[in-house]
């Protein structure tokens, strides 16, 4: 087998790739969770704060790409929630009642 060639882009054929859309776009969609609809947003991260995802109980360091949820009526800034992406995904499997340490802070 040989190797693959790498092609040469002419000025004659376009640029085909789709620009990506960064993390940090209001790429909001609305979803279902625990029977009431909730806007979820894709964040990259980038504010400096520490946040607390409520999946699992740990911390979402700055700079790390995560999703913000609040529910659809009555969205308030307090209503927001902080979830990894994979936290999120799972949210329906994941038991509700997690237990913290004596150690671990209450945010």
């Amino acid at each position: 087998m040989s190797p693959r060639r790498n092609r040469i882009k002419s000025a004659a054929e376009p640029d085909r790739a789709e620009p990506a859309a960064p993390m940090g776009s209001s790429m909001r969609r609305t979803e279902s969770y625990q029977g009431d609809d909730w806007v979820v947003q894709t964040v990259a991260g980038t504010a400096g704060r520490h946040y607390r995802c409520p999946g699992c109980d740990q911390e979402i360091p700055p700079g790390t790409g995560h999703l913000v949820a609040w529910p659809l009526h009555g969205a308030g800034v307090d209503d927001r929630r902080h979830w990894h992406r994979a936290c999120w995904s799972a949210r329906e499997r994941r038991a509700s009642n997690l237990l913290r340490g004596r150690g671990a802070p209450r945010y």
